[in-house]
């Protein structure tokens, strides 16, 4: 459980710490993870900083998620610890992807950081950058069932247009 200042605070110290990093604007960052507070964490604080979150499933092997960060440009992950092998295997082809922020039990390289030390010295507020509902927010990426997956691209607008369902089926359980 999480209250809602302590969910502020996390996002602004993970939003300060990309930023720190070099993630700017426009900039994506993927999220390898499992369901997980860091999951979500790692997608807000992408948005805070006017990046674009780039969710990867945790049953992609190393070239499925080199594909998909290599496609889009991935500057930054935020990854789960069981699939941190993955992504390292992949990072040897990907020299854009230059932060790399390892969740739970993982026993971070040198040219890593574990979720907590990336929160650890930053503060906790954030200027968050002014988007517009058109600016991307999110790349999914198809399945490649018929060809190459393809990043499809989702504006901030997304997020209201989910809204609805989420209240509607997750909030009347």
């Amino acid at each position: 459980t999480y209250t809602f200042w302590q969910f502020q605070t996390i996002t602004n110290r993970l939003a300060n710490y990309l930023r720190e990093q070099g993630v700017e604007r426009g900039d994506r960052v993927g999220v390898n993870a499992p369901q997980r507070p860091e999951t979500v964490f790692a997608h807000v604080a992408a948005w805070k900083l006017g990046a674009v979150s780039v969710p990867l499933s945790t049953l992609f092997g190393p070239d499925a998620v080199e594909y998909r960060l290599d496609d889009c440009d991935a500057v930054a992950a935020v990854v789960d610890a069981s699939n941190l092998d993955t992504v390292r295997e992949a990072r040897e082809s990907l020299p854009a992807l230059e932060t790399v922020v390892a969740v739970g039990d993982a026993d971070p390289q040198a040219d890593e950081v574990t979720f907590q030390d990336a929160l650890a010295d930053q503060p906790r507020t954030f200027e968050t950058v002014a988007t517009d509902a058109e600016d991307d927010a999110i790349i999914i990426y198809t399945s490649g069932t018929t060809g190459d997956p393809k990043g499809v691209r989702h504006a901030h607008r997304m997020l209201l247009g989910h809204l609805p369902l989420f209240v509607t089926t997750m909030l009347n359980m």
